[in-house]
Parts: structure tokens; C-alpha cells; sequence
């Protein structure tokens, strides 16, 4: 390694440093190890699957930044940022972290990158025809080693490192039966996104 690619090494990992230690500023201690569990995750799934490891990392560690919020606050912020709140956003704000994410992530930590902004604002639900960088960041946040067990976690992962797309079918579907046994209301997102990929995969 000569000397250019040194600093650029030591300056990605002081980048890493600050957005780790902004996080543990705002987050809860059980949220801020998740997200170091995301970000683990996505680094693994973005060697294994060829995507850029800095923006999986980046987008792992900064997927809940804004998941502080109270639930008044959610609707306040999403108002002063002129957000569009769905009828499902409205009447579960916590969904809005995921906008506020991208917003937070732009504004107060300096983030431009689309892509990786796309991968935070998808990471609850998911979307059709994802990016391989938003799949990583939306597996990565339901497999991350920090999760209590639950009924196909260990299935994900095993499947989340030999097929991806298989993995968000997985994840999608677990996600729309926990809700449903909950008998909590389920984002529309999640199911458009469960069927596209079901569909994709001729299942």
C-alpha cells in the first residue's frame, strides 16, 4: 500500500469513526448496537456479493439515524421537512424514521450519495427492483447478530450469504406473518415488495 492509498484508508476509517460515535450520541445503547450489527452485516454481504463496501458500511451504520424520535416529533419533522406522510405513516409515525433517515443523513452528517440514501430510506419495507446495495442494507437490518431469536431468523441468514433476492423474499415474508400475528397494521410497501420479488423468483 504506498502512501496515497494510506491516507485514504486512515480517512474512510476516520469517516467510520465519527459516523459510530455520532450514532451512539443520538441512539439508544440497544439501537446503537443493532446498527453496529447492520453495518457489520453489510460489510460481509457487500464483499461476498461485490457491492461498495464504504457505502454498505456507511449506509449499515446510519440506516436508523433519525429512529430516535418521539412519536410527536416524527410528525413534526416530517411537517418542517415538508415530508409526504401516507395514511399508514400517520398513524404509525416510527415509520417516518425511515425519510427522516435519508434527510438526517443528508443534512446533519454530510451524506450525498444516492444510493446510499435510497438504501436508508428502503431499509423498513423494501421496494420492488431494489438496488443490490438497498437489498444488502434491508437484509442486513433483519439478520444483524444483535437479534433475539424468532421464527425464521436462522433461516435468513444462512440463505442471505448464497442467494440475496431469496433472502429478501424470506425476510419480506417473516416480517408480513410477525405483523399480521401481532394484528399490527402492515406498510403496503412490504407487501408490494414480498410479491414482486416472489414473483420474480417464479415461486
Amino acid at each position: 500500500m504506498d502512501i496515497t492509498e494510506l491516507r485514504n484508508s486512515m480517512g474512510k476509517e476516520m469517516d467510520m469513526t465519527r459516523l459510530r460515535d455520532s450514532m451512539k450520541k443520538v441512539l439508544s445503547e440497544k439501537r446503537y448496537i443493532h446498527s453496529l450489527g447492520v453495518e457489520e452485516v453489510c460489510h460481509d454481504l457487500a464483499l461476498i456479493y461485490g457491492a461498495d463496501i464504504e457505502k454498505a458500511e456507511i449506509a449499515g451504520i446510519l440506516h436508523d439515524c433519525a429512529k430516535y424520535l418521539t412519536k410527536e416529533e416524527f410528525l413534526s419533522e416530517a411537517k418542517r421537512y415538508r415530508l409526504p406522510i401516507s395514511p399508514y405513516e400517520r398513524d404509525n409515525p416510527y415509520m417516518l424514521h425511515a425519510k427522516l433517515g435519508l434527510i438526517y443523513a443528508r443534512e446533519k452528517y454530510g451524506i450525498n450519495d444516492e444510493e446510499i440514501l435510497n438504501a436508508i430510506l428502503f431499509h423498513t419495507t423494501g421496494r420492488p427492483n431494489m438496488t443490490l446495495l438497498e437489498k444488502i442494507v434491508y437484509v442486513s437490518d433483519y439478520i444483524e447478530p444483535n437479534r433475539k431469536p424468532f421464527p425464521g431468523l436462522d433461516e435468513a441468514r444462512e440463505v442471505a450469504y448464497r442467494n440475496l433476492d431469496e433472502a429478501v423474499i424470506i425476510v419480506s415474508k417473516c416480517t408480513l406473518y410477525y405483523l399480521n400475528e401481532k394484528g399490527v397494521n402492515i406498510d403496503p410497501a412490504t407487501k408490494t415488495t414480498y410479491e414482486y420479488y416472489v414473483n420474480q423468483a417464479n415461486i
